[in-house]
């Protein structure tokens, strides 16, 4: 099993708050002979907007002390992860899970901004102090 993220319980939680049921545990997929874990599967139950909405969500601390090497590597699981899934689940949909600090400081600045618009990053933006989702993207 995967090492898990520092906020896995923290994503989690705010997910479950915010009326999601976390449906898988990790979210493990395969594709022909390739086998990847997704941290989060869940689907949403309650609220018009979003009831039966189905989301695998990857988090990502950014603590590594370099972070446009956590940015390259969180976008290559990404992308690697949105292909298998367009294969084996196309009505989920996958989401990056990334810290309110972290998006406050870097994910803001006109290189990531393009990079988010250019390979269509889905974005959960969470608050690990409140323990809550701050935003999300779309």
């Amino acid at each position: 099993m995967p090492a898990r993220d520092i906020f896995h319980s923290t994503v989690k939680a705010a997910l479950q708050h915010a009326g999601w049921e976390i449906t898988h545990d990790p979210y493990q997929i395969t594709y022909e002979d390739v086998k990847v874990a997704i941290d989060l599967g869940a689907e949403a139950m309650l609220g018009a907007e979003r009831e039966g909405q189905k989301i695998a969500v990857e988090i990502k601390g950014f603590l590594s002390g370099s972070f446009i090497y956590d940015f390259h590597a969180a976008l290559g699981q990404y992308i690697n992860y949105r292909r298998i899934m367009l294969r084996t689940e196309p009505d989920r949909k996958l989401y990056l899970a990334v810290p309110l600090d972290a998006y406050k400081e870097y994910f803001v600045q006109p290189f990531y901004q393009e990079t988010i618009q250019e390979e269509r990053l889905n974005l959960i933006v969470f608050d690990p102090v409140q323990n809550h989702i701050s935003v999300w993207i779309p």
